[in-house]
């Protein structure tokens, strides 16, 4: 067994799949603790969600899909963060709003592209196994940048994230900062579509963090944890998809909800083990 694990890195497609696990994970950890610190993961739903109509007016206009659907969400994002806060309009109803219209306008433009309807079901549900070289290149390029800003702003975006009025009491361009986070985390969700799909891609950006949020609060180690998490359930999830020949993008997430319960099931007898020795002390 181990032997035909490792000969399976002869083929380009699966360490491109391997690479493109570990710079997903990269991504998502670092993004996805933002989100769930922040409690942003509805408003990364409705961005994913909205992401599918730039992908349908590029298959139309001949375009790569990849590059509407980096335009359309970071135009939606955007949007979602001005309207928010700039107008009367309830923040849940303006994503609420932009999801299903995202989603239908990339229904009607698929269907409106002249000739054979072209095959979304891996923008819908991933498939890591088709990545290829452009889309690493990308997906580095991308974790360079989110890595050095948050490395650089790491303390403003704590701020942020945790206690916005404080920020701004101390004269932080939080709007600037916001703009630029929730654009990152539009092209962080495009840029893993490939991985594990439309329908899956928040997964990704919220179920290794909230396993992590079960052993810390503390952001930075929150994002070092899920993207240790994020790796070990990436990969768990290739190669049991390969094996089993069952949709990858869909494993991954299987084996990250595992992970979850085994972290929590881990959490509840830390905390029985810490009352018993509480109790027993007591006595």
């Amino acid at each position: 067994m181990t032997e035909s694990i490792f000969h399976l890195f002869e083929y380009e497609f699966f360490r491109n799949a391997v690479f493109a696990a570990l710079l997903a994970s990269l991504t998502c950890g670092v993004v996805g603790s933002y989100i769930v610190a922040k409690r942003m993961v509805f408003i990364s739903g409705g961005i994913t969600h909205a992401s599918f109509g730039g992908i349908g007016i590029a298959y139309y206009l001949g375009l790569n899909p990849v590059l509407g659907a980096a335009v359309f969400s970071i135009l939606s994002a955007l949007g979602i963060e001005y309207v928010s806060g700039k107008t009367n309009v309830r923040e849940d109803s303006a994503i609420g709003i932009l999801w299903s219209f995202g989603m239908a306008l990339g229904i009607i433009f698929v269907f409106m592209t002249p000739g054979y309807a072209p095959n979304l079901m891996s923008y819908l549900f991933g498939s890591i196994l088709t990545v290829g070289r452009t889309d690493l290149w990308l997906m580095v390029a991308l974790s360079a940048v989110i890595l050095i800003f948050f490395i650089r702003f790491y303390h403003i975006i704590l701020f942020i994230a945790f206690d916005e009025e404080y920020a701004r009491s101390h004269r932080i361009a939080v709007n600037l900062f916001k703009y630029i986070i929730i654009s990152l985390v539009a092209l962080t969700i495009v840029l893993n579509i490939r991985v594990v799909g439309i329908i899956l891609v928040i997964s990704f950006l919220t179920i290794p963090q909230s396993t992590a949020n079960l052993f810390t609060n503390n952001l930075r180690q929150m994002m070092v944890y899920s993207t240790l998490i994020g790796i070990a359930g990436s990969l768990s999830g290739i190669y049991i998809s390969y094996f089993m020949n069952i949709p990858s993008g869909a494993t991954i997430i299987f084996a990250f909800v595992v992970i979850f319960g085994i972290a929590k099931a881990v959490q509840v007898g830390m905390i029985k083990a810490g009352i018993r020795k509480k109790m027993k002390s007591e006595e």
